[in-house]
């Protein structure tokens, strides 16, 4: 029997019309679906009614299969002959896993593709109006864990992460805010700095709660976003009031942004 492919193809932050043409041609065609939780209904509804779809998303503390798990399903599709579209929400190399899951098909000699996805960062940042960088403002921007296994403490270079001059974007910490905040306070960045928690980024349902790092753990616990959440701290958050934008009514988006 021959080898199937495996495509590991992005499927970005969540408004279908941020989709690759490339990742737009593969869902279209797609005869095997594996797929995230991030992966929202109208892109999956973009999928062939024959296609089979096998979900396998993870949540906090809550997996419905585990990436060894994930890993060893794509290795026997692809070795079945199967042509598997294995679909993940932002971009499958940026915490999503995709090159974990690329190694494993490739030690089994299984061809591949990488189709790159807009991330988290940049599609939520520039719909809540929040640019990464900015002359002025930010001259850099990292892309850092939010979250860690067992409920240990995170391990970060705080001290490394405590640039007044770069943007940071937190992804998955939105159950360790608290924690975030006190040790970038220790670390030596200010208490004002401005920082928001971006809810169900370039959905129809989106809220951005502005704050500080000082007071946004208490915002965001006031306002209790839904899931997934997306965490940006730097100057250039103060821009969203001025940068806030909405899509045109056509486009079937409608945002909220709420200030605490």
């Amino acid at each position: 029997m021959a080898v199937g492919r495996v495509y590991l193809v992005g499927a970005g932050p969540g408004d279908p019309d941020l989709l690759t043409v490339k990742a737009l041609r593969l869902i279209e065609a797609a005869e095997t679906v594996v797929y995230d939780r991030l992966v929202g209904e109208r892109i999956l509804g973009l999928v062939p009614r024959h296609a089979e779809r096998i979900f396998v998303g993870k949540a906090p503390r809550r997996h419905t299969l585990s990436q060894e798990e994930i890993n060893a399903l794509l290795v026997r599709l692809g070795l079945a002959g199967r042509r598997v579209l294995r679909l993940k929400g932002g971009d499958p190399y940026v915490f999503g896993r995709g090159s974990e899951e690329a190694l494993a098909v490739a030690a089994h000699g299984i061809p591949f593709e990488i189709v790159p996805g807009v991330t988290a960062a940049c599609g939520c940042g520039a719909y809540a109006g929040i640019p990464l960088t900015h002359r002025g403002l930010a001259t850099g921007v990292r892309f850092v864990t939010g979250h860690c296994r067992e409920d240990a403490e995170l391990s970060l270079n705080w001290a490394s992460l405590a640039d007044p001059d770069t943007t940071l974007v937190f992804y998955m910490a939105l159950l360790n805010l608290a924690e975030i905040r006190s040790r970038l306070v220790a670390a030596g960045l200010p208490a004002d700095t401005p920082a928001a928690v971006v809810s169900r980024g370039t959905s129809a349902d989106q809220i951005a709660c502005l704050g500080t790092l000082g007071d946004l753990p208490e915002r965001v616990a006031a306002l209790a976003p839904p899931a997934p959440c997306l965490t940006i701290i730097g100057r250039v958050v103060s821009l969203a009031p001025q940068l806030a934008w909405a899509p045109e009514p056509a486009a079937g988006f409608s945002r909220a942004v709420r200030h605490g």
